[in-house]
């Protein structure tokens, strides 16, 4: 039943020969078989027949299955013919057309478009082509009646809409009597999967609203006090004060926090995140972050214990190359309650990771945790703990409202004072010298530069070779000793990558040459060039998390895209945007239009996604429809206990336990 066709053929008319123009592509006609014969030798085979009706004639061609063609055809009857019209020296013909003897029943042509659906080749071995699954699918709903499939919609709802009921809805997206039947049908499906969804994350959020038990933070302690008077490294900007103060209510109320919080490249969520944790010590609990790699873990652990050296706070990190003798220190720490944060990668999920009591939990997300490991951390403490999820890079609407619509959800969106906008250019290959002359005026006034060429692990060995030319190339342009270098890819021991880095945070080198920068993923406010060469095999979110490494500092930054002279649509249309704008929400959601949901849906695969009809960029108005609706149901009747919301509440109901929807988040 939800194995949907992928095309309709329009079988509904019988038309003439003479009907057939050199514009026409498929067509059926009807009439009387004459002269079927075998013509050609060896590959030039093929069976050739004419069909005549009252209007003139048309050539059939076969060159397969000739001879079994042959045996089934009896020149001199009726048939009806379907297929796809070609011209050979200005005749028409049909090759390899379907054919069947006409019959009364079948001079009136089909009452419905006939359905194509999607095969795979050993279906077809099997005798189930697309033709045979319509066959199979029209046997399914002579069998089933409209209560076999009842109304999950509430009739308010279906009328102020105008959708038609669900069981003509599937009958009609198999066997439509015409295309706008086939439309009216699409609707209505489209609108019942992004309802349902709606309506199932808003029963969880609603629930989790009135029911769900949350440890609670009642004070705003010493600790926050303190910190927040004396060692706060910048004033906060109104939009860290607000997301701070939803985090402050949603932990004062006993019940637990599910928030999705998103900022641009630089907009500041670490200072965020580290005012919630020590709002968590402050009431006697202990709080965690997750990170998705062990650099930005790293990164993460230098900067908040930068930031708490003077406090009394005990912070550790935990990764799966922690020595096993710091790990039992932690582990020990974490149990006995001494140790206040823990920061780390997925180690932290493991089982022998044991706390005290944890209140909360933060999740650097950048799409890389799953649903199941972030439910890992509810089983962690008897109450579950709060749950912040960050995301590096904004994620687009639609998708939040879809993917994360079970989160509530806060913007930091205005980056710190202070902060200049960082220009963008791109630059062919042919400009190389003039960018090269740009970055040395830049180093004379004391700045320093990234020069990043990428890395993709298909191409590794060639990519390399890449960056080891490019390293030479650099080399050439600034010669030692007046300039010095920094490399850092991949493949160094973890030591030599260290110092290289610390060189250059250290300004003892100018320029750092390096593959992706997320390995570097410092923050150097004196850098303030940023060059990505082949800048058009990096995807728009990359480019931006890249361009976020510069413009840190109060100097004007500069961020220039290198890229040969051939270059796709696609590619001009991101390099363009990256041009355009600095808006980290705007380049979502192009980055959504330009590679479809699909590559991005998949950065978190939750149950609530399986969408088999809807597609989050093509179908949006549905989806902000779908929003109001099951928003207006919950309000008005959060338990689905109403008579209207009855049939609604029952097919959810018979849902369970396909998704575990109850604990989702």
């Amino acid at each position: 039943m939800e194995h949907f066709p992928y095309r309709h053929v329009d079988r509904t008319q019988i038309k003439m020969v003479k009907d057939i123009t050199p514009q026409t592509d498929y067509i059926q006609v009807s009439g009387r078989l004459l002269n079927l014969e075998m013509l050609g030798e060896k590959k030039g085979k093929r069976l050739v027949a004419t069909l005549r009706d009252a209007s003139g004639s048309l050539e059939l061609v076969w060159f397969q299955a000739t001879t079994w063609v042959q045996r089934s055809l009896d020149p001199g009857q009726q048939y009806l013919v379907y297929g796809r019209v070609s011209f050979f020296n200005g005749l028409p013909q049909i090759t390899h057309p379907e054919i069947e003897l006409l019959t009364q029943e079948k001079r009136e042509g089909k009452g419905f478009l006939e359905p194509i659906y999607p095969t795979t080749e050993k279906l077809k071995a099997k005798g189930l082509g697309g033709r045979q699954l319509a066959k199979l699918t029209q046997a399914l709903f002579s069998v089933i009646r409209p209560n076999d499939l009842p109304e999950n919609i509430p009739a308010a709802i279906l009328q102020q809409l105008n959708l038609i009921p669900r069981y003509t809805a599937f009958w009609h997206l198999h066997f439509p009597p015409d295309a706008e039947g086939y439309q009216r049908a699409l609707d209505r499906l489209k609108f019942e999967e992004f309802f349902l969804a709606q309506v199932r994350m808003g029963l969880i959020k609603s629930r989790r609203h009135r029911y769900s038990r949350g440890v609670v933070f009642e004070q705003v302690g010493d600790l926050f006090n303190l910190f927040y008077k004396d060692y706060l490294p910048f004033e906060l900007t109104g939009a860290q004060k607000r997301v701070l103060r939803e985090i402050r209510n949603d932990a004062a109320h006993g019940r637990q926090m599910n928030r999705l919080l998103q900022g641009d490249v630089g907009s500041g969520k670490t200072i965020v995140a580290l005012l919630s944790m020590l709002l968590a010590i402050d009431n006697g609990y202990q709080a965690c972050m997750m990170a998705p790699t062990e650099i930005l873990a790293q990164q993460h652990y230098d900067s908040i214990t930068e930031l708490l050296k003077d406090l009394p706070v005990q912070v550790k990190l935990l990764t799966g190359s922690s020595r096993s003798k710091h790990r039992k220190e932690v582990l020990q720490q974490l149990e006995e309650g001494s140790l206040n944060i823990l920061i780390g990668t997925h180690a932290i999920l493991e089982d022998t990771v044991k706390f005290n009591n944890l209140g909360l939990a933060i999740v650097d997300e950048q799409h890389r945790f799953g649903v199941a490991q972030r439910a890992k951390l509810w089983e962690k403490a008897p109450i579950p703990p709060h749950v912040l999820v960050m995301t590096a890079t904004p994620i687009p609407r639609t998708l939040a409202m879809t993917a994360y619509g079970d989160l509530d959800y806060s913007v930091i969106d205005e980056l710190p004072p202070g902060r200049l906008p960082i220009t963008t250019v791109h630059r062919y290959e042919h400009s190389r010298p003039q960018v090269m002359d740009f970055i040395k005026s830049e180093i004379a006034k004391g700045r320093q530069a990234y020069i990043i060429f990428p890395l993709i692990e298909e191409s590794e060995k060639v990519d390399y070779e890449n960056l080891m030319k490019g390293y030479e190339n650099v080399k050439a342009y600034f010669p030692e000793p007046k300039y010095w270098i920094s490399m850092v890819h991949g493949r160094q021991k973890p030591d030599i990558k260290e110092t290289n880095m610390q060189r250059f945070v250290k300004h003892d080198t100018q320029i750092m040459v390096s593959t992706t920068v997320i390995e570097v993923g410092v923050n150097i406010p004196n850098s303030t060039i940023m060059v990505i060469e082949n800048a058009e095999r990096f995807g728009l979110s990359q480019l931006h998390q890249l361009r976020g490494r510069v413009g840190r500092g109060a100097d004007k930054s500069f961020c220039i895209l290198l890229t040969g002279r051939k270059l796709s649509n696609d590619a001009k249309e991101r390099l363009n945007i990256m041009c355009a704008t600095g808006d980290g929400f705007k380049i979502a959601e192009k980055d959504l239009q330009l590679r479809g949901p699909g590559e991005i849906e998949g950065t978190r695969q939750s149950g609530l996604m399986n969408f088999k009809l809807v597609s989050i960029t093509a179908d949006k108005q549905w989806l902000d429809i779908a929003k109001e609706m099951a928003q207006r149901v919950i309000e008005e009747d959060p338990e689905l206990n109403s008579a209207e919301n009855l049939q609604l509440r029952t097919y959810l109901q018979s849902l369970k336990g396909k998704t575990s929807w109850s604990k989702i988040s």
